[in-house]
C-alpha cells in the first residue's frame, strides 16, 4: 500500500546522486567534526578553570602535593601526635564504680539465677566472673572487704583441727 501523502498515478521523484566530489567533500566534512570532539589539550592541567568563567578566581590547591605537616625522621623518645584512645566511659571514682556496679541490675538478675540453681550461658558466666573480680579489686582498693568474717572463721578452723589431733584437750 502506498502512503498517503503520494498522489495516485504519478511515479515519485527519483533521488538525485552525488556525484564522486561532493562525497569526498562529505567525508572531509564529517573527518574535521570527527577531529574536534573531546576535550581541548592540557585541560586537566588548568584548562578546565578558564572554562567554567566567573569574575573572582582563586587558584585551585594543586592535587598531587601532600600533607605539609613535618614528619620525624629520627628515632626520638618523644612521639609527637599520637594519642591514646578515648574510653568508652568516663573514669569513675573508685567508690563510684564500685556503688554502680552493686546497683547494676543484670549483675542482681543473674547472680539470682545462680543462686537458684540455674545454668548460665558462657557469655553470661564469664561476665558475671569479670564483674565479680572487678568488684573485689576496687574493695581490697578500697580497703574493704568481706572476706574478714571468712578468714577469722578459717584460723579457727585449723587451730580445732589441732586440738582433735592431740587428743581434744
Amino acid at each position: 500500500m502506498k502512503s498517503p501523502s503520494t498522489p495516485r498515478g504519478k511515479n515519485p521523484a527519483k533521488v538525485r546522486r552525488k556525484t564522486r566530489e561532493e562525497l569526498n567533500q562529505e567525508a572531509r566534512d564529517r573527518k574535521r567534526q570527527k577531529k574536534r570532539r573531546g576535550h581541548a589539550a592540557g585541560s586537566r592541567a588548568g584548562g578546565a578553570d578558564s572554562a567554567t568563567g566567573g569574575g573572582k578566581q582563586r587558584p585551585q590547591k594543586d592535587p598531587r602535593i601532600g600533607s605539609k605537616t613535618p614528619v620525624l625522621l629520627g628515632v626520638t623518645g618523644k612521639v609527637v601526635g599520637q594519642h591514646k584512645p578515648k574510653s568508652e566511659k568516663p573514669m569513675l571514682s573508685p567508690q563510684a564504680e564500685l556503688d554502680l556496679l552493686e546497683t547494676d541490675e543484670r549483675l542482681d538478675a543473674l547472680l539470682e539465677r545462680l543462686e537458684a540453681g540455674e545454668a548460665l550461658s558462657a557469655e553470661e558466666q564469664s561476665w558475671v566472673d569479670a564483674k565479680l573480680d572487678r568488684i573485689d579489686a576496687l574493695m581490697q582498693q578500697l580497703g574493704l572487704s568481706y572476706d574478714d568474717d571468712e578468714d577469722e572463721e578459717e584460723e579457727e578452723k585449723p587451730e580445732d583441727m589441732m586440738r582433735l589431733l592431740r587428743g581434744g584437750s
